[in-house]
């Protein structure tokens, strides 16, 4: 018999360190599947215009990503995305205008640039936080605020386990951090770019 470890609801927010922004979700977690709700909200900076997000996701019950739908707002435009992982493990990008099919390499999960959350959900999925392990994996990669989607490249290698914290190392095509996570495997510390408040 499977047990589900089931908790309530909680809310998880990043301030950024670098640059003055603000993500906060409110995320519903029951064993390997998540549902979150949230928003990021970034000041303008030297390579992009102020800007807010909300966003939407869902992953299921071995933690593969299900579904993102994400809004961005800009002084001068406002646009929204849908990216869906069909059974058959293709996806589904909607931008108002009907759905394009697309592999995305193979990809399980999504990455959203900036947002800390999505760093969680690999991490999570492959217990990386409970045990030493090095992945690497396409990921579906959605840039804000222009919502441009592309494959990424992504590392995830286990660099400590303990009871309490786990230290785990992203890298992609042009970076690398040492992440600091949680026992349930969610980010505490993003270096350069935001710790948990």
């Amino acid at each position: 018999m499977t047990t589900t470890i089931t908790r309530k609801p909680t809310i998880l927010t990043w301030q950024g360190v670098e640059s003055p922004r603000l993500e906060s979700v409110r995320l519903l977690v029951a064993d390997n599947r998540l549902k979150a709700s949230g928003r990021i909200i970034a000041a303008a900076s030297d390579d992009e215009p102020a800007f807010s997000a909300s966003l939407e996701a869902t992953t299921d019950q071995t933690g593969a990503f299900g579904r993102l739908l994400i809004r961005a707002t800009t002084a001068e435009d406002e646009c929204q995305i849908s990216v869906t992982r069909t059974k058959d493990g293709l996806w589904l990008v909607d931008r108002g205008q009907g759905s394009e099919r697309a592999a995305f390499g193979g990809a399980m999960d999504v990455d959203v640039a900036g947002a800390v959350l999505f760093n969680s959900l690999p991490i999570r999925r492959l217990g990386l936080h409970k045990e030493s392990s090095r992945h690497e994996l396409p990921v579906v990669y959605v840039s804000l605020p222009d919502l441009a989607v592309r494959v990424s490249q992504q590392t995830y290698t286990t660099v400590s386990v303990g009871e309490e914290s786990s230290v785990v190392n992203y890298a992609d095509e042009t970076f690398s951090a040492d992440l600091t996570v949680d026992s349930n495997g969610f980010v505490l510390e993003y270096p350069g770019l935001a710790q948990r408040v």
